[in-house]
C-alpha cells in the first residue's frame, strides 16, 4: 500500500449525485488546498451544502433536488408507470496509508480488499415510496373536499397539496431518511453494483462518518461591522472574546496574573497581551499589520470579573505608532477596533475563526477525526489584491500540524472564490473549474479539474499560459464567454465596439484576453479543456510570399515562428513593413500630415508585410495557421466558409470557437468603389470610415492622408498600409483619439461587427417579439399579492 508523503489520512474526492445543481459530479481534493471557481449559480457552495447535509447537519429542503427530477416526483405522486421516487446521494472517498487501517475498519468492503481507497456512499432515500403516495392522496382528497364546488360544477381554485412535490415540501424530512453503505473502490460504476448497506454494527453510519471526517465552515457573510451596528453586526472585539473563552489559557488558571488584577491594569493587559501573542503572531505570516498600518493590541476596561466574556470587559485597539523600545513605558496612543478599515478586520476575523476552528478540532482528545475540512467561502471581501494573495499563499500555514500529528492527522482547505488574485497565486493545480450546462432550462454542472490539464499539457505551453495568467488575469474561469483579441486597441475599443454592434453583450460576463495572432493558438488546449464559448478576433497580418524557415527561428523580416510554404505565392513588389513587422520600411515623421506621395516603393521581399489584396499574400498569423480556419494564403482565408472558421461543440462540454478576422468589403472615394480588405484592424477602419478619417477634424487618429482630394483610391489605400505600418505610428495613441470622438460617427469593421453578432446569438439571444396586442389593464394589486400568495403557499397555509 503507497504511503502518503508526510501527510495523514486524507479525503480524497466526492461524488455528488441529484443535488441541486450537481446532477452526477466527481470532484478530486487536493492533499493540502483546493479552489472552487466558475461562474454565479455554478454549483460552487452547493457542495458545503452537501456535506452538511449528508453528515446531518441541516434539513434538506425539497429543492435540494435537481430540478430536473422535479417532473419525476409529480409523476411518481401520479402513479406514473416506470417513474421512481428520487434519491440524492454522496460518495466520500478517504486515501488512508497501512497504519490507518484499524480507523476505517467499518468501510474494508472485504477481506481481500487492497489498495489505498476506502468509501462511504450516504443517500437520502424514501422511507417507503409507496407509502408516502398513499399519505399524498389522502392529503389531496382531504384538500379538495375542503373545497366547495360551484354552480358550473367547478371548484373556484386548485388547493394545495396540488402534487406530491408541493405534498413533500414541508414533510420532507417525515418521508425521507439517511442511509449508509460500504462503497467498494473495485466495483464502483459496474451496471449490476449495489453496495453494502452499514446496519448491524457498533456504531452507526453517521458515527462513522464523524469519527474520520470534521467538516467546518467559515462563510462568506461575515457582517463585520464599522458602525455601531445591528443585530447581523459583529465586532472584532466579540470575536477575539468568544476565541479567548474556548482556547486560550483563562485566567482562572493563571494565579500569578490573578492576583495582579486585583491591584494592577497593567499586569492585566500584560497577561491578554502575553495569552493573544501567538495569536497576533500568526496574523504576521500574513503581512499584517505591514509598513503602515497600526498594530493590534488587546487592553482592559480593568473589570476583572468580566475580562474577556463581557461586551465592554476587553477590546481589541489598534496603536499608532512604532512599539516602544523596550524599558521604554510610554503608552501609544490607541484607537478602537471599529476606527480600522473593512479589509483588515476581515483579514484579522478569519485567522482568528481558522485558529478557533482547527484548535476545536486539536482539542478533541477522545477519537479526534483525522480529518479536518475547513470551507472558506470568498476570503477576499474586502481585501485589495495583494492581501487576497498573501492570505491564500500563507492560510495553510496558519493550520499547520506539528510533531506526531503531521504523520496521523491532516488540514484540508476548500476556498470558493471569484478572485483573479487567489487564482493566479496558486497556479493550475488546486483549481476545480465549475461548469454551467449549457443545454436551455437544463440547471445542472459539471466539474473539471485543471490538475489534470496541467498534467497532460506540454511543458513549454502550459509554462506560457501560468505566466501569462500571473501577468492578466484568471477571470476566464468565471465568465460566460471570452473574447480573445489582436492587441491593446482591440482591447481598448471592443466594449465601445460592443456597445455599437453587439449590445445584448453587455448583460454578459465576457472576459477579454490580449493574445496576439502569433500566441493565440497557445490557448487553445486551456479553452477547449473549459469548454469555453470563445471569439478570436485576430488580423489577416498578409505577408509577401514564399519564405522558408526553420520552425520557432525568425524568418527574414518576420516573427519567430512564422513559417511559409513556397506554393503560397510568388514575390512582387509591396509597400515595407515598418518597424513593427520587423521590416525596413522608411519611418514617418510625426507630423500627422506628413506627405508619403513621393515615397518610393520598394521591391517586396518574401515575409516582409503587404497589403491584404497583393497577389500570392499568405498570411504570418500562427492562429489562422493552427488554429482557425487553418488556412495559409490570404486567398484561403477569403475562401472560407463559415463553418471553416467555427470549431463546432458537440458535446456540452466542448468549447465552441469562432474565428475573425478582415475580409474584402466595398470601399468607396470620391467616384471610386472597389472590394477592398485591410491587414490589420487600424487599415480596416481607415478603409470602412475612409471619408471620415481624411476629414481634417480626424488628425489625431493619425489616418488622415495629406492632399488626399488629389488621390485616388489605390494610392491612397496604399498610402495608409504605409502610415499604418510606419514606426512613427502609435496604435494606442489611434485607439485613444477615437475614444474621443462620437461613437455615433463611426462604423465598427466588419470582421469585428459580424464575430461580435455571432457571440451574441450564442450567449446573449434575443428575446421573443411581443405580441402587438393591445395592453391589458392592469390588474387589482391586492388581487395580485394573493394571487402569488396562494400559488406559493397554497390555500391551506393561507387560511
Amino acid at each position: 500500500m503507497p504511503q502518503l508523503s508526510g501527510v495523514g489520512m486524507i479525503l480524497r474526492k466526492l461524488a455528488v449525485r441529484n443535488f441541486r445543481r450537481l446532477r452526477d459530479v466527481e470532484i478530486d481534493l487536493a492533499s493540502d488546498i483546493s479552489i472552487f471557481v466558475g461562474a454565479n449559480n455554478s454549483g460552487k457552495t452547493s457542495v458545503g451544502h452537501a456535506l452538511q447535509l449528508f453528515t446531518g447537519r441541516g434539513r434538506f429542503d425539497i429543492h435540494d433536488f435537481s430540478a430536473e427530477l422535479w417532473s419525476d416526483i409529480i409523476a411518481f405522486g401520479d402513479a406514473v408507470e416506470g417513474v421512481a421516487l428520487p434519491i440524492m446521494q454522496i460518495d466520500i472517498w478517504f486515501e488512508i496509508a497501512a497504519t490507518d487501517v484499524h480507523r476505517v475498519i467499518d468501510l474494508l468492503p472485504s477481506l481481500a480488499w487492497e489498495g489505498s481507497l476506502v468509501g462511504m456512499r450516504v443517500s437520502y432515500a424514501p422511507v417507503d415510496p409507496n407509502a408516502t403516495r398513499d399519505r399524498y392522496r389522502k392529503a389531496r382528497e382531504r384538500a379538495l373536499e375542503a373545497v366547495p364546488v360551484n354552480e358550473a360544477g367547478k371548484r373556484d381554485y386548485d388547493p394545495s397539496p396540488r402534487s406530491l412535490q408541493d405534498f413533500l415540501r414541508d414533510r420532507l424530512k417525515n418521508e425521507y431518511e439517511l442511509r449508509h453503505y460500504v462503497l467498494d473502490p473495485a466495483r464502483v460504476g459496474q451496471p449490476d453494483y449495489r453496495p453494502m448497506e452499514l446496519t448491524g454494527r457498533d456504531r452507526s453510519g453517521r458515527d462513522i462518518l464523524a469519527s474520520l471526517l470534521q467538516i467546518d465552515f467559515l462563510h462568506a457573510q461575515r457582517h463585520l461591522s464599522d458602525g455601531p451596528g445591528g443585530a447581523r453586526a459583529e465586532e472584532l472585539s466579540r470575536v477575539l472574546s468568544r476565541f479567548y473563552a474556548r482556547n486560550l489559557e483563562q485566567k482562572a488558571e493563571d494565579l500569578e496574573t490573578l492576583r495582579a488584577l486585583s491591584v494592577s491594569e497593567i499586569s492585566l493587559n500584560d497577561h491578554l497581551k502575553r495569552v493573544f501573542g501567538d495569536t497576533l503572531q500568526s496574523l504576521s505570516k500574513l503581512g499584517y499589520p505591514g509598513l503602515t498600518n497600526p498594530r493590534l493590541i488587546i487592553r482592559s476596561a480593568l473589570d476583572p470579573a468580566q475580562i474577556m466574556s463581557s461586551r465592554d470587559g476587553a477590546r481589541v485597539h489598534y496603536a499608532l505608532g512604532p512599539e516602544p523600545e523596550e524599558g521604554d513605558e510610554t503608552e501609544p496612543p490607541t484607537l478602537p477596533d471599529r476606527y480600522n478599515g473593512l479589509g483588515f478586520k476581515n483579514l484579522i476575523f478569519m485567522v482568528v475563526e481558522l485558529l478557533d476552528l482547527h484548535q476545536q478540532w486539536l482539542a478533541i482528545d477522545d477519537n479526534r477525526p483525522p480529518v479536518h475540512l475547513i470551507f472558506i467561502e470568498e476570503p477576499e471581501a474586502h481585501l485589495h489584491a495583494q492581501l487576497q494573495q498573501v492570505f491564500i499563499r500563507k492560510v495553510m500555514s496558519i493550520l499547520k500540524l506539528r510533531g506526531d500529528d503531521r504523520t496521523h492527522y491532516a488540514s484540508q482547505v476548500v476556498v470558493t472564490t471569484h478572485s483573479t488574485h487567489i487564482l493566479y497565486e496558486r497556479g493550475f493545480h488546486p483549481i476545480r473549474y465549475f461548469r454551467r450546462s449549457r443545454a436551455e432550462a437544463i440547471s445542472t454542472s459539471d466539474i473539471v479539474n485543471l490538475s489534470l490539464f496541467y498534467d497532460s499539457t506540454d511543458p513549454a505551453e502550459r509554462s506560457f499560459l501560468e505566466r501569462y495568467l500571473k501577468l492578466t488575469h484568471c477571470d476566464l474561469f468565471f465568465a460566460d464567454a471570452a473574447v480573445l483579441v489582436e492587441g491593446n486597441v482591440e482591447r481598448i475599443l471592443l466594449p465601445q465596439m460592443i456597445a455599437k454592434a453587439a449590445p445584448r453583450l453587455q448583460s454578459t460576463y465576457l472576459t477579454l484576453l490580449e493574445i496576439g495572432g502569433a500566441f493565440g493558438h497557445k490557448f487553445k488546449a486551456l479553452i477547449e479543456f473549459l469548454g469555453l464559448t470563445t471569439l478570436i478576433i485576430t488580423d489577416l497580418d498578409s505577408v509577401i510570399g514564399p519564405v522558408v524557415a526553420d520552425e520557432g527561428e525568425p524568418a527574414e523580416g518576420g516573427a519567430a515562428g512564422n513559417v511559409f510554404d513556397p506554393a503560397n505565392g510568388a514575390a512582387g513588389p509591396c509597400a515595407a513593413a515598418g518597424a513593427g513587422d520587423g521590416g525596413d520600411g522608411e519611418a514617418v515623421a510625426n507630423d500627422y500630415d506628413v506627405d508619403d506621395e513621393d515615397d518610393e516603393e520598394p521591391v517586396g521581399k518574401p515575409g516582409k508585410s503587404c497589403v491584404a489584396g497583393h497577389p500570392g499574400a499568405a498570411t504570418s498569423n500562427q492562429t489562422l495557421r493552427q488554429w482557425l480556419p487553418k488556412c495559409t494564403t490570404v486567398a484561403a482565408l477569403w475562401d472560407a466558409d463559415e463553418e471553416q472558421k467555427t470549431q463546432p461543440r458537440e458535446g456540452d462540454s466542448d468549447a465552441l470557437v469562432r474565428v475573425a478576422y478582415q475580409f474584402p468589403v466595398e470601399v468607396t472615394w470620391g467616384e471610386e468603389t472597389e472590394t477592398l480588405a485591410g491587414r490589420t484592424l487600424e487599415e480596416a477602419f481607415a478603409l470602412e470610415n475612409l471619408v471620415w478619417c481624411q476629414d481634417i477634424a480626424r488628425r489625431p487618429l493619425q489616418l488622415r492622408i495629406p492632399k488626399n482630394g488629389e488621390k485616388d483610391l489605390t494610392t491612397l489605400v496604399t498610402a495608409l498600409h504605409k502610415r499604418v505600418n510606419g514606426s512613427s505610428f502609435s496604435k494606442t495613441d489611434f485607439s485613444l483619439a477615437l475614444l474621443a470622438e462620437d461613437p455615433d460617427s463611426w462604423v465598427v469593421p466588419a470582421y469585428i461587427a459580424k464575430g461580435l453578432e455571432w457571440l451574441q446569438d450564442q450567449i446573449a439571444p434575443s428575446e421573443p417579439e411581443a405580441d402587438d396586442e393591445a395592453p391589458k389593464p392592469l390588474a387589482d394589486p391586492v388581487e395580485e399579492v394573493a394571487a402569488i400568495v396562494v400559488a406559493v403557499v397554497g390555500v391551506e397555509e393561507v387560511a
